[in-house]
Order: structure tokens, then C-alpha cells, then sequence
């Protein structure tokens, strides 16, 4: 009965594994560097600004970082701060996904900036205070609602509290002990 109650909860580890490995390596436009980094927002109108952000926790970037693309004058970002704005080109073609490429203390990594299809959208504003941490108060909005991902984990949490049900009404006799 032992190996029963081994083989399951090995069991019940690979699979939660393997349903969260996909969320881990999904966004794969992003070069592998030892400092993170983002366009926000990543589609805009041309024209629009976007902030360059740069993660420079953990020794990743000292120096100062150059960030490069087609779509807008090249940016630098001082070593003691982690973003910067860039005026994207009023002539950037719409459905166009343009490489921006951030380049720190020699190592170089690339995300895609798409451009937004209508012109008459306008510029995107950029947001307020980017390296100020996260803008609270979007929580339980509709917009991001996923029925399978709520359905999965209902049934994790379902199956796991009958689990422990049916392991807690068991008689002590049963194990073999």
C-alpha cells in the first residue's frame, strides 16, 4: 500500500510540473541575458512612446545599456536607472514587428515592438512611474478570465481535498501494518 501512496504523490508532482512547464517557457521572443528586460506596452501606434524597462537586480547589468531598433533613435539608459522612453517613428508600418535590441556590459538580448494597425488609434500613453512597482487595482476583472485554466484548477483542488478525504476515513488495518 506504501508504494500505492509513493507512486501517486509522484504521480500528482509530474503532472502538476508538466501543466506549469508550458506558462514557464511560453514567451519565447525574449533572448536568454543575465538582466531582464521589456518593451511596455509591447504594440503601439506609430508615433506612440514606450517605455524601455530594465531589470538590474541581481548583478545581471552594471554599466550603462543601449537600447537599439529601427523604429526609434537609439536610447541609453544610465547605470542608475532602470527605464527610459522612446518616441516611436510616425512612419512605422502598421502590422510591422520591429527587433529591439538591448545591449549591456557586452551581452545583447531582443524583443519583438509590434505596431498597431489603425493610425487614427493615437499614441499610447506611457505608464506614469514604470520602475515604481506594480499599478494595484485591475484585480477580478473579466478581461483575463481563462475557463480552462479556472476549470483545471478547481479540479486539482477538488481531486486533492478528496484525496485527503478518503486517506483521512481509511481504517489503520488497511496498510498492511
Amino acid at each position: 500500500m506504501r508504494a500505492i501512496r509513493v507512486a501517486s504523490a509522484a504521480l500528482l508532482g509530474v503532472t502538476a510540473l508538466a501543466l506549469s512547464a508550458p506558462a514557464a517557457v511560453a514567451k519565447d521572443d525574449n533572448d536568454f541575458t543575465p538582466f531582464g528586460f521589456s518593451v511596455v506596452p509591447s504594440t503601439i501606434a506609430a508615433g506612440g512612446q514606450v517605455a524601455l524597462l530594465l531589470e538590474r537586480h541581481h548583478d545581471g547589468c552594471k554599466g550603462s545599456a543601449t537600447v537599439t531598433s529601427a523604429v526609434f533613435d537609439t536610447v541609453t539608459i544610465p547605470p542608475y536607472k532602470s527605464y527610459a522612453t522612446a518616441g516611436v517613428d510616425w512612419d512605422a508600418k502598421p502590422g510591422a514587428v520591429y527587433r529591439v535590441t538591448f545591449t549591456c556590459d557586452g551581452v545583447s538580448g531582443s524583443t519583438g515592438l509590434t505596431i498597431a494597425g489603425d493610425r487614427r488609434d493615437g499614441p499610447t500613453p506611457v505608464p506614469r512611474h514604470p520602475g515604481r512597482g506594480v499599478h494595484a487595482g485591475a484585480g477580478g476583472s473579466i478581461a483575463d478570465f481563462d475557463a480552462k485554466e479556472l476549470g483545471m484548477g478547481a479540479l486539482l483542488i477538488v481531486g486533492s481535498i478528496g484525496a485527503a478525504y478518503h486517506f483521512s476515513r481509511r481504517r489503520s488495518g488497511d496498510d498492511g501494518a
